[in-house]
Formats: structure tokens, C-alpha cells, sequence
């Protein structure tokens, strides 16, 4: 019994899939529907993302929650100990967020800038108060808050904005905080960044799709070391299966290093490595070569 919060599209559509790939039955949660966008103003809905689950041999459920709303969150929660009795898997994905980069603090809107702390912050300490009661029922209990970026690395780096910065930043130190409040209960909790994730947003940019992706590497070298939304779906799903999950607690972890451990591929059967890839070679000004790295 799995809650994905933020399953609208992205690395979220991809956890909810692979969840379903291993039977569960998945809340999808966001703000998007067939009849109503969220301020993203994106064509993909919560439906689509429970209708993928569905296909992939799970069950998914798709809810409509304001993740900035308690009582929308609170009705969610009551809804699944209502009609399920169990919650195993707590994914935090929340984000719908647009960023203001290249900016500093004092040159940015403020409004902005703070409106996106709070749907990168504040959603997931919202959901993870009214979840967790119900998923420390059980020992056993998994929680993944999805952030860009593994913790070493954006302890040294500076992430193009200080808003953004500071928001996965934040995401990583939730994640270190829920799993000392966690391991008295028998759960486990970590933060996890996808590579260069090739999310609908991003293929739109580069004006490629899911199949001709590599398209674009002429333009942008780099993204040669991009992976699906999958791959970090089959990070979750593996870490969801284990039974010695508890390993990881508190840790900051990526797709990449996951699939070294778990043996899972990306769609295409490669193992990008973007976390190692990123430092090593684009941050040190190398040519583009993923050769050792996927």
C-alpha cells in the first residue's frame, strides 16, 4: 500500500509505475485532473498516472490534494486507513514549482521564492504529519522524499538559485530528521535524486520525446547521462522489497548508486551514473563521454 505524493508526472509518475510493477496499490496524488490544471498549467493528470499503474499490474487510485491544504491531506490520510487499514510506502514528491534561475536572493520575487519553498517544503512536512501515524502502524514502513541532488554533492555545490537551493537542501535534511523520529518504530526513511531526469517538461524543452531522446544530444552534449522516470521508479521499487531497508536510513541516496546495489537497469538496459558523472566530468569541464558512467 503505497501513497505517492506528486504523481502528477516526472520522477512521481515514475515511482507510481514501478510501484504498480510490484503489485501495489497506488495512491496518486496532485493537482492536475481531466477538468482542472494546476498553476503548472501541464497536460498530464493524476488519472493518467493511475491508469499507468493499472498497465504496469498494480492498482492505482488517483486523488486530487492541495498537498498546501491539511484538511485536504487529513481527508486523503482518513481515506486510505478507511478503505485500506495500511500504509507501507510514503513517496514526498510534492514540487510544481517554478524557479527563478540565475538570480540573486535580492534580485528574485520574493513571491516566488517563497511560494516555492513552500510547495517544496512545507507539502511534504504536511504530509508526512497526517501519513506517518498510519504508516508506524507497522513496522517495516518505508519514506522516500525525492529531492535533486545527493546530499555531498549539494553541500558543495550551489544550485543556480538561492531559493532552490535552499528547497533541496531542505528536502535532504527532512529526510535525515523522519528517520531518527522513524527508527523506533521500525521504519525507514531517505532521500533520493534522480540523474538528469528526462521528465516531460524536459523532453518539451529539448523538443525531443521518450523515443528519439538522443536527438538532442547534438545540442546539449550532457545529456547523454539522462535517465527515464523509471529508473528512479525501479529505485523505489527495489528499496520498497527490501527486507534489510533499514541499511539505508537516513541516508541520501541516488538512482544511480541504487542500481549498482539492486541490479536494475534504465528502460534502455544501462545504469546511468549521473551523481558520479556530474562532478567528475561536466562540473570538471571534460567532453561529454558516458562511457563507465551508463
Amino acid at each position: 500500500m503505497a501513497l505517492v505524493a506528486g504523481a502528477t508526472r516526472g520522477a512521481g509518475r515514475g515511482i507510481a509505475v514501478q510501484l504498480g510493477a510490484i503489485g501495489s496499490t497506488v495512491y496518486v496524488t496532485g493537482r492536475t485532473t481531466g477538468g482542472q490544471r494546476s498553476e503548472m498549467n501541464r497536460p498530464e493528470t493524476i488519472e493518467e498516472t493511475a491508469a499507468l499503474v493499472d498497465e504496469a499490474g498494480g492498482h492505482g487510485i488517483p486523488v486530487r490534494v492541495d498537498h498546501l491544504v491539511p484538511s485536504e491531506v487529513g481527508a486523503l490520510v482518513a481515506r486510505i486507513r478507511r478503505d485500506h487499514g495500511c500504509l507501507h510506502v510514503l513517496v514526498n514528491d510534492i514540487w510544481g514549482a517554478r524557479i527563478e534561475w540565475d538570480k540573486p536572493v535580492w534580485e528574485s520575487s520574493l513571491d516566488t521564492g517563497l511560494h516555492t519553498l513552500r510547495l517544496a517544503v512545507d507539502t511534504h512536512a504536511i504530509t508526512s504529519h497526517f501519513a506517518l501515524p498510519l504508516l508506524i502502524e507497522q513496522p517495516g514502513g518505508l519514506v522516500v522524499e525525492v529531492t535533486d541532488g545527493t546530499d555531498e554533492y549539494n553541500a558543495a555545490h550551489y544550485r543556480v538559485s538561492f531559493f532552490y537551493d535552499l528547497a533541496k537542501a531542505s528536502v535532504n535534511r527532512m529526510a535525515f530528521a523522519l528517520a531518527h523520529e522513524l527508527k523506533p518504530h521500525g521504519g525507514t526513511a531517505v532521500s533520493l535524486t534522480p540523474g538528469w531526469l528526462r521528465s516531460e517538461a524536459m523532453l518539451d524543452a529539448y523538443g525531443v520525446t521518450e523515443a528519439n531522446w538522443r536527438d538532442a544530444v547534438a545540442r546539449v552534449p550532457h545529456f547523454a547521462i539522462s535517465e527515464s522516470p523509471a529508473f528512479v521508479g525501479r529505485a523505489v521499487a527495489a528499496l520498497a522489497q527490501d527486507p534489510e531497508m533499514a541499511r539505508w536510513n537516513g541516508r541520501s541516496l541516488s538512482s544511480g548508486q541504487l542500481s549498482q546495489v539492486y541490479g536494475f537497469t534504465d528502460l534502455d538496459g544501462s545504469r546511468p551514473d549521473a551523481w558520479r558523472y556530474v562532478p567528475e566530468v561536466q562540473d570538471a569541464g571534460r567532453p561529454a563521454d558516458v562511457t563507465g558512467y551508463r
